[in-house]
């Protein structure tokens, strides 16, 4: 009797699908756990935020270093793509903020509303963005730009964003806070832009090492903010109800900003490729740029500020994976049909 061999399985070309559950997520998740058992107080709690403080100082150095000012002046000539973006991101955004106050105290409370506005208020994500372009055919290049110029934007816009609309009520904000933006986070970021020529070497041949400092930052105001937060006994406002009452309005914010970003592009004019880049420029959040911001916004109040900005986080994450795969199979836009007038693609940075 003759055995056959096995047929092989049959190869697709796909990899299995995966949603991404970022790993740093669990991190921050696995930091917000430490600091409910072991909150730092009293004399620790003075050394942690002493050490938050200098590590959100040297986070935002790093970020003015590694910005290439050549790239950003070569990306302006995609001008009307960027403006589309920026306008997404600080307009748009803020205005269904604000909308969402009509959600006070019915579905979020008041504590929930100000950390859900504040989202609304951070810059763009430069990495995300540029890797779900990149997955679904987009725009590269002026993904690249537009995270970059929204990164830029959000050191001076998002501070005084909040102090128009979010003022004194919602947890702290006031000049001093301002003036900590300033001191803490535009300096460092202007020290870091004028130093570039002479640290951008370094910078580049230790990459990944200072890849762990960024992420190293960022738990530890995660954990002096939360730490604050546990020890003034703030938690007993957050209920499990509320938490999806909350996740439902963010959902419904994000496939607000996702339609509205891909469809509104398409009306201005911009080809597939270009609307693809708008739409994942235009319609996410920087958990990066807003957790050390609103560790200087709102100080002992920045745990539930944060709250609504590290679920979104997750969420976009998620949704936009499967939104860039479906892209991905879309057909190629015909020769000869981009869209009516389309700004002269961005050039790849150098």
């Amino acid at each position: 009797m003759t055995v056959r061999p096995a047929r092989p399985a049959r190869r697709t070309g796909r990899p299995p699908f995966r949603l991404p559950v970022d790993g740093y997520v669990l991190a921050l998740l696995g930091t917000v756990g430490l600091a409910a058992l072991l909150p730092a107080s009293g004399t620790a709690a003075t050394v942690a935020g002493s050490t938050a403080t200098g590590a959100v100082a040297l986070l935002f150095f790093l970020y003015g270093a590694r910005l290439s000012t050549r790239e950003a002046l070569d990306g302006l000539r995609h001008w009307r793509l960027h403006l589309t973006v920026l306008a997404s991101t600080f307009l748009v955004f803020p205005l269904l903020g604000l909308a969402a106050r009509g959600l006070v105290p019915g579905v979020l409370t008041p504590q929930l509303y100000g950390g859900f506005l504040f989202l609304c208020l951070v810059p763009s994500t430069i990495q995300s963005s540029i890797a779900f372009t990149s997955i679904a055919r987009g725009n590269v290049p002026a993904a690249i730009c537009a995270g970059s110029f929204s990164s830029l934007a959000g050191i001076v816009l998002t501070p005084l964003l909040a102090a128009a609309l979010l003022g004194g009520g919602t947890g702290g904000f006031s000049a001093d806070s301002l003036l900590g933006i300033v001191l803490q986070l535009l300096v460092p970021f202007l020290a870091g832009q004028l130093l570039r020529r002479w640290v951008g070497g370094f910078l580049v041949r230790h990459k990944k090492v200072l890849g762990y400092v960024d992420r190293g930052s960022i738990l530890l105001v995660v954990y002096t903010a939360f730490s604050q937060g546990v020890v003034a006994g703030i938690w007993h406002l957050v209920t499990p109800g509320r938490l999806a009452l909350l996740l439902a309005a963010e959902a419904v914010l994000l496939a607000a900003m996702l339609a509205l970003t891909w469809y509104g592009a398409g009306r201005l004019g911009f080809g597939r490729a270009d609307r693809i880049a708008i739409q994942f420029a235009g319609s996410k959040k920087s958990l990066a740029a807003g957790l050390p911001m609103a560790s200087v916004l709102f100080g002992a109040h920045a745990s539930l500020a944060v709250l609504p900005l590290m679920l979104f986080h997750q969420m976009q994450l998620m949704v936009c994976a499967v939104l860039a795969k479906r892209r991905a199979r879309d057909p190629e836009e015909p020769a000869g049909e981009t869209a009516r007038p389309v700004p002269e693609r961005t050039a790849a940075p150098k």
